[in-house]
């Protein structure tokens, strides 16, 4: 076992992850699209919003419980989806899943995993966690998905409306991405220098899209999946197929992928129960704001009508209360655990969220409060945080 004891911080996590994870599954982790301006963007803007230190105030009795869409929580936080996030570690989202449901916060699991709705549930003692749903052309294929979530008892859908075309990353492409990993010379060279995932990978079944593979016609092995599934994003996606999927669902709805106003609004009125402010990690639309200057619009534009979420560039707990503090009642990580699991697998997304766990704790002391319900703009200094945008 690793002595983490020395890891303070999810760069030091990030640090250990680039060592240890092949290139092309790192950089598909760690980049955005085109110039990677909203990418870099998440994590720089909220280093501009400043906090009010309070001192002489009680601290003892401090809780950072809260919930999201009803759920009880240890802190409001959830684990976003990602896709290939086996390819960061062996069984990597079984890992995940289990490190959040000993931590006390929710796992979401990505159509494009590499384990499947079925591993996750045998995994983790049939412990209720999310499915997030890309809206493809195959509407059989997503119905016989809704229903596999059902049976493995997800207890809330995550719909991501930010995926209708896919934004060009240039390191993909220059890394030849693909699943398992093509072998090229460079792409061999660089797999022999990482001798922890190559034994990993080894040991384990699990190595292309569980939830696809053998669960649609004519995609029975790797090759037969890579075309079905660069024609199968639907470009016409709209309100009508969220009232489908929520009808076809009958449960917990989230709304991923809201960077506007008015989506907000159309969000709200269509019934989900949360969106999520997100720009997609900076990989889709490069030039948009970072989730956390776009969030005080959609939170005032929401209202009480529908939870607010918000992720994107969250490295920290100070990231998680300063989106509290703008009005998200959730938030929800990618890269911070995916470093966590690229370094040392399970042992090490709990590590990422016990530190930001205890960064949150900290700093809403510092900040004058024990409770992180009670949390407001207050603690934030003005003039330093974003505001809702100007609408003309």
């Amino acid at each position: 076992m690793a002595d983490l004891s020395k890891i303070t911080c999810i760069e030091d996590l990030r640090v250990v992850a680039k060592r240890r994870v092949p290139r092309m599954f790192y950089d598909y982790a760690d980049s955005g699209s085109y110039t990677q301006g909203t990418y870099r963007a998440n994590e720089d803007d909220f280093q501009k919003i400043k906090l009010r230190q309070r001192v002489a105030v009680n601290m003892e009795g401090r809780s950072t419980r809260s919930t999201m869409i009803g759920q009880e929580v240890a802190m409001p936080v959830a684990i976003a989806p990602t896709g290939l996030t086996g390819m960061q570690h062996a069984d990597g989202e079984i890992l995940g899943a289990r490190a959040a449901k000993a931590f006390g916060i929710p796992f979401t699991l990505s159509t494009m995993s590499i384990c499947s709705l079925e591993d996750i549930a045998e995994h983790t003692g049939r412990h209720p966690f999310w499915f997030q749903l890309y809206v493809m052309r195959d509407k059989a294929f997503m119905e016989r998905l809704i229903n596999r979530a059902k049976a493995a008892n997800c207890s809330a859908l995550v719909v991501t409306l930010d995926l209708q075309i896919l934004g060009q990353r240039h390191k993909d492409i220059k890394n030849g991405l693909s699943t398992p990993p093509k072998p090229t010379l460079a792409n061999l060279i660089n797999l022999a220098t990482k001798p922890h995932w190559c034994l990993g990978m080894l040991g384990t079944r699990r190595r292309s899209f569980g939830n696809i593979v053998g669960h649609v016609d004519g995609v029975g092995d790797v090759s037969s999946l890579s075309s079905w599934t660069a024609e199968q994003f639907d470009p016409t996606l709209n309100w009508s197929d969220v009232e489908w999927i929520k009808k076809l669902w009958g449960g917990k709805i989230i709304l991923k992928g809201v960077m506007d106003a008015e989506d907000a609004r159309l969000a709200a009125q269509s019934g989900a129960d949360a969106l999520v402010v997100s720009n997609h990690g900076g990989r889709q639309l490069d030039g948009a704001p970072s989730s956390i200057e776009a969030l005080p619009s959609i939170a005032e534009a929401a209202g009480k009508a529908i939870e607010v979420w918000m992720d994107g560039g969250i490295r920290s707990g100070q990231d998680v209360l300063k989106a509290r503090a703008l009005g998200a009642q959730g938030t929800m990580i990618g890269r911070s655990f995916l470093y966590g699991l690229g370094a040392y697998g399970q042992a090490g997304v709990s590590k990422a969220l016990q530190i930001i766990h205890k960064e949150l704790d900290t700093t809403m002391a510092f900040c004058g409060h024990t409770n992180i319900n009670q949390v407001g703009k207050e603690i934030l200094l003005p003039g330093t945080y974003p505001k809702p945008f100007a609408v003309i």
